[in-house]
C-alpha cells in the first residue's frame, strides 16, 4: 500500500493538489492525523483557529470542509464531527509509527538486520519538520512535538542496531550531527562514543565524552548520567563492542544515510530549496555540484540538510563537516562510509582520491560537504557517478570550482525572521509583543543564527519579556555578548572566518570596523575588498550608479570588526585619521562640479580633467559622473561625518558636512542635511572654528529656505553674521535678502552684496547677486547678465537656474514663446546632467506656460510628470506644488472633482510641512472650486 498523504514535512497529497489557504491545510492535517477516527467539531475549531475562534466558526468550518472535499475524497460528516476514510497506512505519520513498532518487535525477536532496515524505512518517510506548513500551534503541540521525539528515539535505536552490526564507522558523521543539533541528549552522546570506539578512533571517543560532560555541566549544572559514564569507562578499559576484522565485508543493511537530522523549527527559504531541487533534476544525467554560499550564520547548513532530505539517491547520502580539515582526512571518513574496510584505507592522498572516484563512479550518491573553506579542499571529494549530487556549503562562492553552480543565501525577510523567532521562543510570546519582536529581528539583522540564539535565550528565560531582551540587544557594545547561548555564538561563527584570513586581510577587516556605513567601495581604504567577499565576510552589492562595485556586510560582522579593531589596534581614530584627507579631497572635488568657482575660492571657472578637445560632450559627461559619484556615496559620506566626530576628528567632520550641502540640495535629501549640519556645527564649535560654524549656519539657512521656513533661515543667517567678514559676510547678506518679506529690504541686501563681489572680483558671487536682483525686480537685463556670467564660469546648473528665472519674467510679461524657449533650454540642461528634481521644477513652469497658452491638457501632462518625480524623491513640498498645478489644470478642464481631490492632497502636504503660505494658496483655489461646484470641500 502506497503512502498517499504526508504530514512528516510540508503537507503532501500524492498525485493531488495541496490546499492553498492556511486554515484549509490545518483542517486537512487534523483529519489525517486522526485518520478513520471521528474528529469532534469543537476540536477542529480549536486547532484551525488556534483556540481563538470567531463567533461564526461553526458555519465557516462547514465551508472549509466543502472546499476540501473538492480536493480530497473520503471526508464524511458524522454525528458530532467529521472523519476522513483513508487507510491509516496511507498517511506517512501512521505508517511511521507502525514501522517503528514493527522494528522493535523484530529487534526483540533477534532479527537485528531486519529491525535496522525497518527503522531506516520508517525514518525515510520524513521529509522535514512535521506539519512544516501547518500554521496551528495547537496542532503542533499535540502531534508534531511527540512525532519529533519519536523520530529522535527511533534514530537512536536504529544507530544502536547498526553498532551491533559493526557499522560504527558508517554512523559517526550522522551521530556528530545529532549531538550538534541536540547537545543535551545523553543517549546520542553514548552512541557517538561507542561508534568512535568501534571504528578504532579511541582518542576521538574520549574527546567526545569530554565535550558531552562540558556541555551538560555548563548548560544544566549536572554531571553525566550512569549510561554515559559507563560508556566512557568502557573506552578507558578498551572494552567496547567488538569491531569487524580488517578486510571483512560488513553486513549490509541498505544504502548509507549519514544526513544530520532536519531541524524542527526550519522556516522559509523556499526559493533556495526550489533552486536546489530544480537544478538537481535538470542535470540528473551527469554529476551535479551545487554551492550554497553566504555570510556566517545565515543558515546554509540548515537549508542544505532540508534540501538533501527531500532528494533521495538509490546508493545513499553521505555527510562530511569540512571546516579546516584536510581533504585526506575527510576522504578516509567517506571511504569508510562507503563500506571500505577499516584499516585498509591507503595513506596517500592521491591514492585515496583514485579509490574514492572508483567507488563512486557507478553509484548515484548525494554528498553533503558542509562548511568548505576553498576549492582545493572540495575537488577531491566530488563523486563522479552520473546522477550523483554534491551539495557544498561555504562562505565563499567557490568560483573556481569547475562545473559548479552557486546560489547566494542572504538573511531572512521580516516575516520569515519573526516566524523563526516564534518557532524557537514560542509563537504566543511573539504575538503578545509584536513591536518588540520586530526590534529583536532588526537588532539580530535578520540573521538566522542570531535569531536562533535570541529565541533560545527567551525559551530558557520564561520570565523575560521580548522588550527586555530587545533592550539588552540595543547596546551595541554588548550585543555580541548577548547573542550567545550554549555552544551557539555569533562571535564564534565570525571568529572562524576571521582566523582563516591572511594577516593583510585581517587588517583590512579591522580597518573597515572603523566605518559605520552600511556599504562602501574599494576606494575608501584604497584596497581590494574582493578577498573579504570571497571569505563571506563582505557581500558584493553590485555596481552602483557611478559604476563602482559596492560591498556591504551584516551589522553583526561590523560590530565584530569594530571589536577586533579596538582590541588589536586601539580603536577607529587611527584608521579614520589616515583616510580623512582622501575622503575630504575626493568629496571637495565632486562638490566643485556642483558649485563651480564657488565664491571665495579665488577660481573663476572650472573645467574637467583633460578638457579642451572633447567639447561640451566631455564636460557634460564629467559633470554628470561627479554628481552620480556623490549620489552613490551619499550614505557612506553621511555616516563618515558622524564617524569623524565620534573619533574626535572635528575638523574633518565639519568640513565634510559643509562639502555635502549641494548634494543634499540637488536631491532634496533634507533629513541627511539636518543630521550632518547638526553634527558639523557641534564639531566646528568644539574646535572653535568660527568660519566653519558660519559656513554651516549658511547651509542650514539654505535648508530652512528650501523647507519654506524663512524665519528660521533668517535666524541662522543672523547667528552667522558676527562670525565672519568680507566675502563670506556678503554671501550671508545675499541670503538674508532671499528670505526678506519686504522687497525694498531684499533689494538693498542684494545691492550691497553685489557691490562687495564686484569690488573683490568674485565672479560667482556677482552672478548669484545679479540673478537675485533680476528675479526680484523682474529685470530681464540683470538676468541675462547672470546667465552670461554662469556660462563664463562653466556652471551649467547656475545657467539653468537663470534660464528658469528668465522664463518666469517672460511669462509674467505675456511673452509666452520666449518663456517656453527658456524653459526648454533649461530642461535640456537638466536632462543632460541627469538632474531630476530641477527638471521637475521646470516642468511646473512649463505647465504654467501651457495654461497661459490655453492648453490645459498639456499643462496637466507636465504637472503629472513633475508629480511622479517629486513623489519618487520624497520631496513633499514639490509634491504639494505639483498637486496645485494639477488642480489648476483640472479646473481649466472643468474637472471639478479632480481639482478638489488634488487640493485636498495638497492641503495635507502643506499642513504636515507647516507651510502657512502654501495652505493659503490652496484655500484661494479651493474657493474657486467651491464656487463652481456649489459646496464646501
Amino acid at each position: 500500500m502506497n503512502v498517499r498523504f504526508g504530514v512528516l514535512g510540508p503537507l503532501r497529497i500524492d498525485a493531488g493538489q495541496v490546499p492553498g489557504p492556511a486554515k484549509h491545510r490545518t483542517l486537512l492535517a487534523a483529519l489525517l492525523l486522526s485518520a478513520r477516527e471521528t474528529v469532534p467539531v469543537d476540536r477542529l475549531v480549536s486547532v484551525v483557529w488556534d483556540d481563538r475562534p470567531p463567533a461564526s466558526a461553526g458555519s465557516v468550518l462547514r465551508v472549509y470542509v466543502s472546499a476540501l472535499r473538492k480536493l480530497v475524497d473520503g471526508i464524511r460528516t458524522v454525528p458530532g464531527g467529521y472523519v476522513i476514510d483513508v487507510e491509516r497506512d496511507e498517511v506517512d505519520c501512521h505508517r511511521f509509527e507502525r514501522l517503528v513498532a514493527t522494528a522493535r518487535q523484530e529487534r526483540e525477536s533477534g532479527r537485528i538486520a531486519e529491525a535496522a532496515g525497518t527503522f531506516r524505512a520508517a525514518l525515510g518517510l520524513w521529509r522535514g519538520q512535521a506539519l512544516a506548513d501547518v500554521e496551528s500551534s495547537t496542532l503542533r503541540r499535540a502531534h508534531a512535538v511527540p512525532l519529533e521525539e519519536l523520530r529522535l528515539t527511533a534514530l537512536e535505536e536504529r544507530v544502536e542496531l547498526d553498532l551491533r552490526l559493526g557499522r560504527g564507522a558508517e554512523v559517526v558523521g550522522e551521530l556528530r550531527a545529532l549531538v550538534g543539533a541536540h547537545p543535551l541528549r545523553e543517549r546520542a552522546w553514548v552512541r557517538l562514543i561507542e561508534a568512535l570506539q568501534q571504528a578504532g578512533r579511541r582518542s576521538e571517543a574520549l574527546g567526545a565524552y569530554q565535550d558531552a560532560r562540558r556541555t551538560l555541566v555548563e548548560e544544566l549544572g549536572l554531571e553525566p548520567g550512569a549510561e554515559l559514564t559507563a560508556a566512557h569507562q568502557r573506552v578507558l578499559n578498551d572494552e567496547g563492542p567488538p569491531r569487524t576484522r580488517t578486510g571483512e565485508p560488513r553486513q549490509s543493511v541498505g544504502p548509507v544515510d549519514e544526513l544530520p537530522p532536519d531541524i524542527s523549527d526550519f522556516v522559509g527559504r523556499q526559493n533556495a530549496l526550489d533552486w536546489i531541487v530544480r537544478t538537481a533534476r535538470e542535470h540528473a544525467s551527469a554529476p551535479v555540484h551545487l554551492v550554497l554560499h553566504g555570510p556566517p550564520g545565515c543558515g546554509k547548513s540548515a537549508v542544505a540538510v532540508r534540501a538533501a532530505t527531500s532528494l533521495a539517491r538509490p546508493d545513499g547520502r553521505l555527510y562530511a563537516s569540512l571546516g579546516a580539515r584536510p581533504p585526506g582526512a575527510v576522504l578516509e571518513d567517506l571511504l569508510r562510509s562507503l563500506g571500505y574496510p577499516d584499516g585498509a584505507v591507503p595513506p596517500a592522498l592521491d591514492e585515496r582520491v583514485r579509490l574514492y572516484r572508483s567507488m563512486t563512479a557507478r553509484r548515484r550518491l548525494l554528498v553533503l560537504l558542509d562548511d568548505a573553506a576553498d576549492e582545493a579542499q572540495v575537488r577531491p571529494l566530488l563523486p563522479t557517478g552520473p546522477g550523483s549530487l554534491t551539495l557544498v556549503t561555504s562562505r565563499s562562492p567557490l568560483a573556481g570550482l569547475e562545473a559548479a553552480r552557486a546560489y547566494e543565501l542572504g538573511v531572512l525577510g521580516q516575516e520569515e525572521a519573526v516566524a523563526m523567532l516564534g518557532e524557537v521562543a514560542g509563537h504566543d510570546r511573539v504575538r503578545a509583543e509584536p513591536e518588540a519582536a520586530l526590534r529583536i529581528v532588526r537588532l539580530c539583522g535578520h540573521l538566522p543564527l542570531a535569531l536562533r540564539i535570541a529565541g533560545s535565550r527567551l525559551a530558557r528565560k520564561p520570565g523575560w519579556t521580548l522588550d527586555h531582551l530587545a533592550g539588552r540587544l540595543g547596546d551595541e557594545r554588548r550585543r555580541l555578548d548577548e547573542l550567545s547561548a550554549g555552544d551557539l555564538a555569533v562571535r564564534g561563527s565570525l571568529a572562524l572566518g576571521y582566523r582563516g584570513l591572511p594577516d593583510p586581510e585581517k587588517g583590512l577587516l579591522r580597518g573597515l570596523g572603523a566605518l559605520s556605513a552600511p556599504d562602501f567601495a574599494s576606494w575608501v581604504l584604497d584596497a581590494d575588498l574582493e578577498p573579504l567577499a570571497e571569505a563571506g565576510l563582505l557581500q558584493s552589492r553590485g555596481l552602483d550608479e557611478a559604476g563602482q562595485e559596492r560591498y556591504g556586510w551584516h551589522d553583526l560582522t561590523r560590530l565584530y570588526a569594530a571589536e577586533r579593531l579596538a582590541e588589536e589596534d586601539g580603536g577607529p581614530a587611527g584608521v579614520l585619521a589616515a583616510r580623512a584627507g582622501a575622503i575630504l579631497e575626493r568629496t571637495r572635488q565632486a562638490r566643485a562640479t556642483l558649485l563651480p568657482a564657488e565664491p571665495g575660492t579665488g577660481r573663476t571657472e572650472v573645467h574637467p580633467p583633460g578638457a579642451g578637445a572633447g567639447g561640451q560632450g566631455l564636460e557634460t559627461g564629467w559633470l554628470r559622473q561627479e554628481a552620480r559619484w556623490l549620489s552613490a556615496e551619499r550614505r557612506f559620506l553621511v555616516a563618515s561625518v558622524e564617524d569623524f566626530y565620534r573619533a574626535g576628528l572635528y575638523e574633518a567632520a565639519w568640513r565634510l558636512a559643509f562639502y555635502l550641502t549641494p548634494l543634499f540640495e540637488l536631491g532634496a535629501h533634507h533629513d541627511d542635511w539636518h543630521v550632518t549640519t547638526a553634527t558639523g556645527l557641534d564639531a566646528a564649535r568644539a574646535v572653535g572654528h568660527r568660519h566653519g560654524e558660519a559656513l554651516l549656519l549658511r547651509g542650514l539657512a539654505d535648508l530652512h529656505r528650501a523647507e519654506g521656513r524663512t524665519e528660521a533661515a533668517a535666524a541662522a543667517l543672523r547667528a552667522a553674521q558676527p562670525l565672519v567678514e568680507g566675502l563670506e559676510l556678503a554671501r550671508i547678506t545675499l541670503r538674508l535678502g532671499l528670505v526678506q518679506s519686504r522687497p525694498a529690504e531684499a533689494y538693498q541686501a542684494f545691492v550691497r552684496a553685489l557691490q562687495v563681489f564686484e569690488e573683490a572680483g568674485d565672479q560667482r558671487g556677482r552672478a548669484d547677486a545679479l540673478r537675485a536682483l533680476g528675479a526680484l525686480r523682474r529685470d530681464e537685463g540683470a538676468l541675462n547678465q547672470s546667465l552670461t556670467a554662469y556660462q563664463d564660469l562653466g556652471d551649467p546648473r547656475g545657467e539653468a537656474e537663470a534660464l528658469l528665472d528668465l522664463a518666469r519674467v517672460h511669462l509674467g510679461a505675456g511673452r509666452r514663446a520666449e518663456a517656453r524657449d527658456c524653459v526648454e533650454r533649461r530642461l535640456r540642461i537638466n536632462r543632460r546632467l541627469g538632474d531630476r528634481l530641477p527638471e521637475a521644477v521646470a516642468l511646473l513652469v512649463l505647465a504654467e506656460i501651457a495654461r497661459a497658452e490655453g492648453e490645459p491638457g498639456a499643462a496637466a501632462g507636465s504637472a503629472r510628470e513633475a508629480l511622479e518625480t517629486f513623489v519618487a524623491y520624497g520631496d513633499r513640498r514639490g509634491t504639494a506644488q505639483a498637486l496645485m498645478a494639477l488642480a489648476h489644470a483640472a479646473l481649466d478642464l472643468d474637472d471639478i472633482e479632480g481639482a478638489v481631490e488634488g487640493l485636498m492632497r495638497a492641503m495635507g502636504e502643506f499642513d504636515d510641512l507647516g507651510d502657512e503660505q502654501g495652505k493659503a494658496d490652496v484655500e484661494r483655489l479651493a474657493q474657486e472650486a467651491r464656487r463652481r461646484r456649489g459646496q464646501r470641500i
